[in-house]
């Protein structure tokens, strides 16, 4: 008989996994990982090994799946890594799942907004048109076209998050960087355009996200997940000031200038929406709250 209370989340131990577990786990569910290494509530298993991926499928017979391991900065180096973990890593997963496909429920794999490349749209949709610029998106979108190819075979969703952060996230992302600065009362900080608008979820939505994607009943999709909102960096670092009272000088570093940024980019969540009932619950201001008192 499968079981129907196991969830295997990749990437469980990272910035989104640790937050879907705990939810999973609230929800009665036995969550299990995949690691390099043995640990709590984690089946070793190297997901770029196909005898090892094999195995370990086979040992934890899961009802559902999501898919977050990756390499999460788009900086990394040697980007072959990039093209090994997205593309064979996640191919390697969906062949060993359709040996077990009689106890999925469903599959719920992570891409990227980064697959939109620079798109001049100001709000994207699933129906822009893609184009990844660098190893990191590209890799991304030829994992999102071979993942396609198991549309008939396995019930999948593809999501494209964009920018979302929340306690835990690590200090070499923006939103972490800034917020740190603030706690530390730090007199400046140096940042690029401050003036540029993006859309930001709060890390407790995204976990929120996927599951409402996981219970939807609407398969062999791709969905963005975003707040369907723009907020700019300047607004930020604003809130910041009104809710800790401490002024900061920031300091434009010509590091951090990208010549052609982008002025305002965000998301459309009506896919979202409208197939799995999700909007989110938190405010900019509630995640920054919750961050600098972590």
């Amino acid at each position: 008989m499968p079981n129907k209370k196991t969830m295997l989340i990749t990437g469980l131990s990272g910035f989104t996994g640790r937050y879907l577990g705990e939810m999973y786990r609230e929800k009665g569910w036995e969550v299990v990982g995949l690691s390099n290494e043995e640990g709590k509530d984690t089946v070793v298993c190297d997901l770029q090994d196909k005898g090892e991926t094999f195995r370990a499928i086979k040992s934890i017979n899961p009802a559902g799946v999501v898919h977050l391991a990756g390499i999460s900065s788009p900086a990394h180096e040697p980007a072959v890594d990039f093209y090994a973990i997205n593309t064979i890593g996640t191919t390697n997963l969906l062949d060993a799942l359709l040996e077990n496909s009689d106890s999925i429920k469903k599959v719920v794999i992570a891409s990227s907004a980064n697959v939109y490349g620079r798109a001049m749209d100001a709000k994207i949709s699933e129906n822009t048109i893609c184009k990844p610029v660098g190893h990191y998106a590209a890799s991304k979108m030829a994992m999102e076209h071979l993942v396609s190819t198991y549309y008939d075979k396995l019930p999948i969703v593809q999501t494209r998050p964009f920018n979302y952060t929340g306690p835990g996230q690590n200090l070499n992302f923006l939103i972490p960087k800034i917020v740190d600065h603030f706690k530390r009362r730090a007199s400046e900080i140096a940042l690029g355009n401050i003036d540029v608008e993006r859309d930001f979820l709060d890390v407790r939505d995204v976990a929120s996200a996927y599951c409402s994607i996981f219970a939807g009943t609407a398969t062999s999709e791709v969905v963005n997940i975003c707040s369907g909102k723009v907020i700019s960096l300047k607004s930020i670092i604003e809130k910041l000031i009104d809710i800790t009272g401490h002024k900061i000088s920031v300091v434009v570093d010509p590091r951090f200038v990208r010549a052609n940024d982008i002025k305002s980019l965000g998301g459309d969540n009506t896919k979202l929406s409208s197939l799995y009932g999700f909007s989110p619950r938190y405010e900019i201001e509630d995640t920054l709250r919750t961050m600098l008192t972590a």
